[in-house]
C-alpha cells in the first residue's frame, strides 16, 4: 500500500488517526483495517451522528471567517506577527488552519507561512529569531511542520527541532539535578525559568514527533509537571508547595514564587483553569493513565470549575489560551459529555463553539479586551480559537 493512500485513509477520519497515533505497533495494513472498522463503528460509512453534524455545522462558518481574516493580515514575508514572536505566532496560525482541514498544506497562504518558518531554522536545530525566546517557537513550529508533513517533506526539520528541544530541557546539563524544582521543565529559552505552559508545548512536540513514551525526556517532564500540581502524597508533588493548598489543580511554575493565580497567605500557589487543563493533558502526553491519582485529582478540580464564561481563577485573563487547553485536554481524554461535580451534564464541544461564535468579530478574528499575555492581538488569539475548534470537531 502506498504512503499516499495510507495517509488519505487516516485523514478521512481524524478520530481514527488520533487513536492510531497513540499506538506504535501497527503496520500500515493493520492500521487501515482498524480505520475501516472505526468508520463502520462510528457510522462514518453513512451519515455522521447528529451531535457531530451539529458541532461541525457550528464550527465551519467560524473557521471560514477566520481563514478569510488571515488571508488579509499575512505579511509579504509569510509571517503573521513581527519580531521575536513572528515564528511562534505564525506557527500557531498554520497549525490551527491545517488542523481544521479547511485549507490543505498546498494552500498559498500556508505555504508562505511554512516558508517563513523554514527560513528561521537555525544551525542548532531550533526555529526562532536569535534571542532569548528559543524553545517556545521551536516547539510550535514543529507542530506546524508535523501537520504539513504527510509526504515527509519536513521530516528533517522535525528531527532537528526535537533534538534541540530535548537538549534544552532542564536537567543535569543545565545544572539541575532531580531535586531542583526546575528539573524536567522547559522555558522560553535556554536556561530561562521553566513553566508549565512551555513544558506542555514541549510535550505536544515530543508526541507529534513520535518520540517513544519510554524516552527519558517524558519522565523528566513528568517530575516537573507533578511539581506544578497542588497535590501531596505518594507519587505526587514532592515539594512542600504541594501540600499548602492540596486541591488537585495546577499553577504556573514551582521554580519561583510567581503565580498569575495569586498566592495564599500560607505561601500556597492558587490553582487556575488554563494551567490545570494544560497539566492534565500533559500528564496524558507523558504516559499517565486516567486512573492515576494525579490525573484523578486534576479531573476533580476541573469538575468543580466548569465554565466557558471565564478562565476560572483568572477571570477574563488568558481566556482564549484557556479555550485551547480546555479543548485539547477533553479531546485527549476522549470526553464526550462533561459531568460537573454537581451532577450537571454538558456538551462541552457545543458550549465551546457557542462561546466562540458569540465572541467572533465581523472580520473573522477574535481578541480579548483583557490585554494580558498579548490576548488583545487578534492574530494570536484567532489562532488559539482555531486550535480549540479543531479539538472540538474531531
Amino acid at each position: 500500500m502506498s504512503d499516499g493512500l495510507f495517509c488519505r485513509l487516516l485523514s478521512t477520519d481524524p478520530r481514527a488517526g488520533r487513536f492510531l497515533s497513540r499506538h506504535e505497533n501497527f503496520n500500515k495494513e493493520s492500521a487501515v483495517m482498524i480505520t475501516i472498522c472505526c468508520w463502520a463503528l462510528c457510522g462514518l460509512l453513512g451519515d455522521d451522528s447528529p451531535e457531530w453534524t451539529e458541532h461541525r455545522a457550528l464550527a465551519r462558518p467560524l473557521v471560514e471567517k477566520a481563514t478569510a481574516y488571515y488571508r488579509g493580515v499575512q505579511a509579504d514575508d509569510g509571517s503573521f506577527a513581527e519580531g521575536d514572536y513572528g515564528p511562534a505566532v505564525t506557527a500557531l496560525v498554520v497549525t490551527g488552519l491545517l488542523r481544521n482541514k479547511i485549507v490543505p498544506p498546498s494552500d498559498a497562504m500556508v505555504v508562505r507561512g511554512l516558508d517563513f518558518l523554514r527560513k528561521h531554522a537555525q544551525p542548532d536545530g531550533g526555529i526562532y529569531v536569535p534571542g532569548p525566546n528559543r524553545n517556545y517557537p521551536t516547539a510550535i513550529a514543529l507542530l506546524a511542520f508535523h501537520e504539513a508533513n504527510a509526504d515527509g517533506k519536513y521530516q528533517g526539520l522535525i528531527d532537528q527541532a526535537i533534538a534541540f528541544l530535548k537538549k534544552d530541557q532542564w536537567d543535569q546539563g543545565e545544572g539541575a539535578d532531580p531535586s531542583n524544582p526546575k528539573f524536567g521543565g522547559a522555558g522560553y529559552g535556554a536556561k530561562s525559568r521553566p513553566d508549565l505552559s512551555n513544558t506542555a508545548y514541549f510535550l505536544e512536540a515530543l508526541e507529534a514527533a513520535g518520540v517513544p513514551k519510554d524516552d527519558p525526556a517524558y519522565q523528566r517532564a513528568l517530575t516537573f509537571i507533578s511539581r506544578c500540581q497542588n497535590l501531596s502524597g505518594e507519587g505526587a508533588n514532592d515539594l512542600a508547595q504541594g501540600a499548602l493548598i492540596d486541591d488537585g489543580g495546577f499553577y504556573y511554575t514551582p521554580a519561583e514564587a510567581y503565580n498569575p493565580g495569586g498566592i495564599e497567605a500560607n505561601g500556597g500557589l492558587r490553582s487556575y483553569a488554563s494551567m490545570t487543563y494544560a497539566g492534565l493533558k500533559s500528564f496524558i502526553h507523558a504516559g499517565l493513565k486516567k486512573d492515576d491519582r494525579r490525573v484523578q485529582a486534576a479531573w476533580k478540580w476541573i469538575q468543580q470549575h466548569y465554565t466557558l464564561d471565564e478562565n476560572p481563577g483568572l477571570g477574563q485573563m488568558g481566556l482564549f489560551y484557556y479555550y485551547q487547553t480546555f479543548a485539547k485536554a477533553l479531546d485527549i481524554l476522549e470526553i464526550d459529555q462533561f459531568e460537573s461535580s454537581d451532577g450537571s451534564k454538558h456538551d462541552w464541544r457545543k458550549d465551546l463553539l457557542t462561546a466562540l461564535a458569540a465572541r467572533q468579530k465581523e472580520d473573522g478574528s477574535w481578541s480579548n479586551p483583557e490585554k494580558r499575555w498579548l490576548e488583545s492581538d487578534g492574530r494570536l488569539v484567532t489562532a488559539y480559537a482555531l486550535l480549540a475548534i479543531s479539538h472540538a470537531t474531531r
